[in-house]
């Protein structure tokens, strides 16, 4: 089969392409990264000046190879009209303005210079506290990035979530909340568990979980819709929860459920969970950082209370919460 002119020309250019890659002078070699270390400008533009001029003159024959490519009839039209800019003088201008900019440069380039001291946030050891169980350290103050302004979060307490029967640690969780709202009131004289009951109920909560080893969100999903029916249903045997209450929550409890993808959860990586504070009028926010938000009163609160509620799912958790709030009054 014959082929066209075009083709013949195209073939051409690819094989030039790809036999001048390996075809560049020594000097022509885009230097390493480790080889420019502490080296002045001036120093520098002598190795990277061959290299642009090499490479100026390679795209004047590639602009060179893609014009005899064209038809006859194109060659005949472009030639009818003034040419306005010359491509050799183009790309000669910008290597020597280059070039120039490079020679003349006086100070040094470190490519690997650190970022000033000052510009950086160090994190120090007063400013987390670990988990002893896990060593798992969280942020004793917690900044939400929000469009609406979050006060920030104190932490109250960390713990371990431990599977009983084997031992196994599953995530370490933290408990975090807004002891300097206005509108809470705490007297020293209350017990920790109506401390940390009236807490919830009443300012902005976050429960962040970090997992200690790579895991799947249906896992976590699973166990909070467990604890979230098992409180269900002893609050309609005890007489708290009316039919007309376990109706409403049965639509948030399934939306609950969807939130969750079956994706893996990576080994410590955190996931938020925003109890917002109550809002005259409407329902209470839970906020899953990436995944969702409901807004039911009672889900929302019993989620947060089921980790205080009786050994709940981490009783080193619910301890230290106790522990720390014994003293806290506001």
């Amino acid at each position: 089969m014959r082929r066209t002119r075009a083709s013949l020309y195209s073939d051409s250019v690819f094989n030039w392409l790809f036999l001048e890659i390996d075809a560049r002078p020594p000097l022509a070699r885009a230097p390493t990264r480790r080889t420019l270390q502490g080296v002045s400008r001036r120093a520098w533009s002598g190795i990277w000046i061959p290299h642009l001029l090499y490479t100026a003159m390679s795209f004047l024959k590639l602009a060179r190879a893609f014009r005899l490519a064209g038809t006859r009839r194109f060659v005949s039209i472009a030639a009818s009209q003034p040419v306005r800019t010359s491509y050799r003088a183009l790309a000669l201008g910008t290597t020597v303005g280059v070039a120039t900019w490079l020679a003349l440069t006086p100070h040094k380039i470190h490519l690997d210079s650190q970022v000033p001291e000052s510009n950086v946030k160090q994190a120090s050891a007063e400013d987390t506290t670990v988990d002893p169980a896990t060593s798992i350290a969280f942020p004793n103050v917690m900044q939400i990035q929000s469009k609406t302004p979050i006060p920030p979060m104190s932490l109250v307490g960390v713990g371990v979530r431990t599977v009983s029967f084997i031992g196994l640690k599953v995530y370490s969780v933290g408990f975090y909340a807004d002891l300097n709202n206005p509108a809470i009131k705490v007297p020293l004289d209350m017990s920790p568990e109506n401390k940390v009951k009236y807490i919830v109920r009443n300012t902005s909560c976050v429960v962040r979980i970090i997992p200690t080893r790579s895991t799947n969100f249906t896992h976590l999903r699973d166990a909070f819709m467990r604890s979230l029916q098992a409180r269900l249903g002893a609050g309609i045997k005890d007489g708290s929860i009316t039919e007309a209450i376990a109706q409403s929550v049965s639509g948030p409890m399934r939306k609950l459920k969807s939130l969750f993808p079956n994706s893996p959860f990576a080994k410590h990586t955190p996931l938020d969970i925003y109890l917002a504070a109550p809002v005259p009028g409407k329902p209470r926010a839970l906020v899953f950082r990436d995944l969702g938000t409901i807004e039911d009163d009672w889900v929302a609160t019993e989620l947060v209370l089921n980790y205080f509620e009786g050994e709940g799912p981490s009783p080193p958790l619910k301890a230290t919460v106790l522990e720390n709030l014994k003293s806290f009054e506001k």
